[in-house]
């Protein structure tokens, strides 16, 4: 009887630790949860965008990175920003520019134009390849917009600062109205020890007000292309 009892306890004992590995064996066998990949995103600029006069990592988009990772949002930036470049320059290198891995884009074009006094209409003409070009990528916007001195005119700067606020709700990007909206005054008197010598780019000082006003449009921007 003892000995029945035994053999009982041991099939019982065997069934349960079988059972035990078959579950093991399925649980292996379910597929692992997939992390959602860190978004892609593009910013497309000029010598602000690339950090003209300062070390890499005072520069826009290191300052950026670290920003966004200092506040949770997952991304890789990529910097496209060339010195120098103009909405013509940058409507030339969009398209090979946004690669299918790029989910979103910070666009801030215009700055050099302005400068030279290009004609709005070219301006408008430009920014709205780009935009496009992102539209048939299925890439989402982040527009940086800007406003032209006077010494052009009233005309011409109406014209050239209505662009941006235009061609975002005409493309439904995220809208911005300037690179320059952290430092909190249009007054070069106050912005002095913001900007290097040149009175034109910003220091990393600049830079770090900049990113810290534009963050949290970026991480909309991310919520978007997610």
């Amino acid at each position: 009887m003892r000995f029945y009892q035994f053999f009982q306890a041991f099939v019982s004992y065997g069934a349960c630790a079988l059972r035990g590995k078959a579950l093991a064996a399925v649980i292996l066998l379910l597929p692992a949860p997939v992390l959602a990949a860190p978004v892609s995103l593009v910013a497309f600029g000029d010598s602000l965008t690339q950090g003209y006069g300062l070390i890499e990592q005072d520069g826009f988009v290191p300052q950026l990175r670290g920003w966004l990772a200092d506040h949770g949002a997952t991304a890789r930036v990529i910097n496209a920003g060339v010195s120098g470049d103009t909405t013509s320059g940058g409507l030339a290198r969009i398209d090979w520019t946004l690669t299918d891995d790029v989910q979103g884009m910070i666009l801030a074009l215009g700055g050099n134009d302005v400068l030279r006094g290009t004609d709005p209409g070219l301006i408008r003409a430009n920014i709205t390849g780009i935009l496009q070009v992102a539209q048939a990528k299925g890439v989402d916007v982040l527009l940086v917009g800007m406003q032209a001195p006077g010494n052009f005119g009233p005309d011409y700067s109406r014209e050239f600062n209505a662009i941006w606020p235009d061609l975002a709700a005409e493309f439904g990007a995220i809208y911005v109205r300037s690179f320059f909206e952290g430092l909190g005054t249009d007054d070069p008197a106050q912005l002095r020890d913001l900007f290097q010598p040149d009175g034109i780019h910003p220091n990393a000082d600049g830079v770090a007000l900049i990113v810290q006003s534009l963050g949290p449009h970026v991480i909309e921007l991310i919520d978007r292309a997610q």
